[in-house]
């Protein structure tokens, strides 16, 4: 194991092995290693129960109730540090594994041993631990083979871990993306049968899950496996609004953002929510061949509702997504002064970029788009001038739906 991992993670080892504990790196970091990946988290695992990490580490606390673990803190750093867990079969008569009816573990915080640790583990190239201290591997599901054969294999039968935690299926697809490997065909199974207790994941979880999936460079990858395997309804509230413009803004929407996170740009899940579920706030708004007003800015609060109880959204992020809607028929109209006025909108840019999107997903009719290019970049002179020819021209009567997105 070549790579170099964050000084402040193996001083925290170095910490636990002086107080007579074990400390080792696993899952991610070591499978992201093993695949030329750069591991941005380190997680470390310990035969240490959290009371007595947390009286190892001052600047320390303990999180979670569902598995306990504890997060210690250098600056703006924060490593995850997790006991040694025994394995949810080897507990299943335990009082301390609680189970709901359909076998999801809501609590579990038996504490074990290095072995029994592996077996609670998802997939056998989480499983891969690494003391580096003493440059030592611990592999007994053969993660490593798996890695370099690049398959996603489960540990145990993948039905009932899906059971046990209905999120896997969604990190079996994230896994596949980013590292590009394959599914074996017991998971894909499972992924089909066992999909719909994501129902029963709270909307909290589900908007972390979203947001590595989307908000990670993988999110036109994810959305296409997502789809296939039918769990899109899950996450995202326009699934069931399928024509060739919402596909095609939608694609072009997860592409933009992707580019965006390979360029090194900002990226934010507000602006993707408000692209993925604009063809479905349309739809629902339309008459005959025009927007009803009333019931477009009636039904942004009714869509927003559907997707927090889908993803915990952020409450700051539901006015961000209803200006960028709220905007595009600003942008359409360009009445009187109103140009002015939209311009200056902090919201302006996204809103902009969402009219892009726009007009390339019907792939026509791009006097709109273009207009706003330049009137952003002109001088006052030049505006005035640009306003002045669109009363000449009538601009201002044509109705909302410029692009086409409503025929």
């Amino acid at each position: 194991m070549n790579a170099k991992f964050d000084s402040f993670a193996i001083d925290i080892v170095k910490k636990l092995n002086k107080n007579s504990f074990e400390g080792w790196f696993v899952g991610g970091c070591i499978r992201d290693a093993l695949t030329n990946i750069v591991a941005k988290d380190i997680d470390i695992v310990t035969n240490a129960t959290p009371e007595q990490i947390r009286k190892i580490f001052k600047s320390s606390r303990i999180i979670g109730r569902r598995f306990k673990l504890v997060h210690i803190f250098k600056g703006n750093k924060i490593i995850e540090v997790a006991t040694f867990r025994a394995s949810s079969s080897e507990t299943n008569s335990s009082k301390s594994v609680i189970k709901d009816g359909f076998g999801k573990i809501l609590r579990d915080n038996i504490w074990g041993n290095i072995n029994q640790d592996c077996l609670r583990r998802d997939f056998t190239i989480n499983a891969i631990y690494f003391d580096p201290l003493r440059k030592k591997i611990f592999d007994i599901h053969n993660g490593i083979e798996d890695t370099n054969r690049k398959r996603i294999v489960s540990i145990g039968n993948p039905l009932k871990r899906f059971e046990e935690d209905p999120v896997r299926s969604l990190r079996a697809i994230r896994f596949s993306s980013k590292l590009n490997f394959k599914i074996a065909k017991d998971i894909k199974t499972a992924i089909y049968e066992k999909g719909y207790l994501l129902q029963g994941v709270s909307n909290a979880r589900r908007f972390d899950e979203f947001n590595k999936l989307f908000m990670h460079g993988k999110s036109n990858a994810n959305y296409q496996k997502l789809d296939s395997f039918d769990l899109l309804k899950y996450l995202v509230a326009s699934a069931d609004t399928k024509n060739p413009y919402s596909e095609t803004l939608q694609r072009l929407a997860l592409k933009n953002t992707d580019t965006r996170i390979r360029s090194s740009k900002s990226v934010t899940p507000g602006f993707l929510i408000a692209a993925l579920l604009w063809p479905k706030l349309i739809a629902q708004s339309k008459s005959i061949s025009s927007i009803n007003t009333r019931k477009f800015f009636r039904n942004m609060d009714t869509l927003l509702r559907e997707q927090q109880s889908l993803t915990a959204i952020p409450r700051r992020f539901h006015p961000y997504i209803k200006d960028i809607w709220s905007l595009q028929l600003k942008l359409e109209t360009r009445i009187s002064k109103q140009p002015y006025r939209t311009l200056s909108s902090p919201r302006f840019r996204a809103a902009y970029d969402l009219l892009l999107l726009r007009t390339k997903a019907v792939n026509r009719d791009k006097e709109l788009s273009d207009w706003w290019t330049k009137f952003q970049t002109v001088n006052r002179k030049i505006k005035m001038s640009m306003l002045k020819e669109l009363e000449t021209s009538n601009a201002k009567n044509k109705k909302f739906g410029l692009l086409g997105e409503l025929s």
